[in-house]
């Protein structure tokens, strides 16, 4: 048991990313990463979040919502580019984790980040169906991206996205970088010409009040496990309005942020990560932060929060509040353009990036891991291009799959506690590796050690208790799928403790050769 605990120092890991095999190519600069940042984290969040969130949770006050997810974000991403500008290396916190905590909490945090990234993917992958078919009906062609297969309902419109993307980003990162530049510039446009046109419809008398009165458990729907943790545990009221709603809005609609720790996954792509990686961490999460709380008081300004709420379509399908559709019923006619139109495509170029950068973080939490032996070692071999094209392929076809024939309307949450989760765990690590590494070189340093790590991880285990209990439930299940996956392959393919036995045998230059092999099946 005592290998659950081992480490891969960080000399290690930086003397890994020089294997020709699995070498990434040195593409990014501090300019690219941010934009990069921008473009996951600007999408559903603007386009589809912040409006049902304010109707059926918050109110008004999804604003503050919004910012004291970004508080949170905002503290753990100190944290992030402390540890980006020190282990320079593809993986994120799972690499940082394997530096600090060992190998079976690396483990842990791996698998937690495929659940964040995945899954995310997957959910923003159906929200892009979903605007191509709005996109496509705004010009006459009522055609839909959902077709039964075999009594199954297939989303075309979603595994296009993905496989396209896919192969984008086995083409090249730098390539892949220069797509989003353009995409990221269109949606961002869009954007702040929505924010100046809806300034000018707010109706001031719409902000109140501010913060709505808490519903009735009976009237809210959202008891038993459907109300967040803290309500269930203290059982002082519910959490759909009043302050516990803005609470559980602020956690709900992290889910707007998720992203901003991609850049980190970059960091072997990067050139001078020491410098560029903090800059695009913090850049980009500054830029979303202004953008997101303008939104959201256009939308509560223009349209009262009570005409925001979930509607029933005419199948019975439940019809979620958006950008577009706040616009639309406002009868904002500005110039006489079509608004809904607009944001619409829009929300498609939004949503494109978002499903990309998604996948790249993916595929190099991949690539660490199967660095690492965890995984298959297969998948760490890099393409002439530089890129992990196997870990790319793999990750593309099982997104298609979850995408294509899953449901995730109510997933959406299980990808906020996964990326809770991860926060906690780097946060920590700064406090660890400041112990352990007091004179490790460092880009970037968090300020104010220790009081920042220890408020990113209060902030964020604030976050997880108010959601749901049943998200928490579905949660350890997964963990516990992992920890099977865990001792059933990656305890006994681990390249550290493959190096580890090899040289309480004598010889490490067996270990060295047995990897290069394993790396080339």
């Amino acid at each position: 048991m005592s290998g659950l605990w081992r480490k891969k120092t960080i000399e290690q890991s930086i003397a890994d990313t020089d294997e020709p095999e699995t070498r990434l190519r040195k593409d990014l600069s501090a300019w690219d990463l941010t934009v990069f940042g921008v473009a996951v984290v600007i999408g559903a969040g603007i386009f589809t979040l912040a409006a049902s969130t304010a109707g059926n949770l918050t109110g008004p006050s999804v604003t503050v919502s919004f910012v004291l997810a970004a508080i949170a974000c905002g503290l753990a991403a100190v944290c992030y580019a402390e540890f980006a500008s020190t282990v320079p290396v593809a993986g994120s916190a799972y690499t940082y984790s394997y530096a600090t905590f060992g190998e079976f909490i690396a483990w842990i945090l791996g698998w937690d980040l495929i659940l964040e990234f995945a899954l995310a993917a997957a959910v923003v992958g159906k929200g892009w169906s979903s605007y191509l078919q709005t996109v496509m009906g705004s010009f006459g062609l009522n055609t839909s991206t959902t077709v039964s297969i075999a009594g199954l309902d297939f989303d075309w419109g979603a595994v296009l996205i993905v496989v396209a993307l896919s192969v984008l980003l086995a083409l090249g990162t730098k390539m892949s970088s220069r797509v989003s530049q353009v995409i990221t510039a269109i949606k961002v446009f869009v954007v702040l010409l929505v924010i100046a046109v809806g300034i000018g419809y707010i109706n001031t008398d719409n902000y109140s009040p501010f913060i709505p009165p808490a519903a009735e458990a009976s009237a809210s729907g959202h008891g038993g496990l459907e109300q967040s943790l803290f309500s269930l545990i203290s059982g002082v009221e519910t959490s759909q309005f009043g302050v516990y709603g803005m609470l559980a809005g602020a956690a709900l609609v992290f889910f707007a942020f998720i992203g901003f720790d991609i850049v980190a996954t970059t960091a072997e792509e990067t050139k001078n990560p020491q410098r560029n990686v903090p800059r695009g961490i913090l850049g980009s999460l500054a830029i979303v932060t202004v953008l997101y709380v303008a939104v959201s008081l256009v939308i509560t300004g223009i349209r009262p929060y009570t005409e925001l709420k979930n509607k029933v379509g005419p199948n019975g399908e439940t019809v979620r509040a958006n950008l577009a559709t706040a616009f639309s019923d406002a009868g904002i006619n500005w110039l006489g353009i079509n608004w809904s139109q607009i944001i619409a495509v829009g929300a498609l170029a939004g949503l494109t990036t978002v499903v990309m950068v998604l996948l790249l973080g993916q595929s190099r939490v991949l690539f660490a891991m199967s660095r690492d032996g965890l995984i298959p070692r297969g998948l760490a071999v890099t393409g002439n291009r530089g890129t992990p094209v196997r870990a790319t392929v793999l990750v593309g076809i099982v997104v298609a799959i979850a995408a294509g024939f899953f449901p995730t309307g109510t997933l959406e949450e299980m990808v906020n506690v996964g990326t809770l989760f991860a926060f906690v765990l780097v946060s920590a690590g700064v406090l660890v590796l400041r112990k352990t590494h007091p004179h490790l070189p460092r880009g970037f340093r968090a300020p104010m050690v220790p009081l920042v790590p220890i408020l990113a991880i209060l902030a964020c285990l604030w976050l997880m208790l108010n959601l749901t209990a049943l998200t928490w439930v579905r949660f350890l299940i997964w963990m516990v799928l992992g920890v099977v996956v865990y001792f059933a392959y990656g305890a006994r393919h681990s390249v550290l403790r493959s190096r580890e036995v090899q040289l309480g045998e004598g010889g490490s230059v067996k270990a060295e050769s047995s990897e290069k092999s394993d790396a080339k099946d």
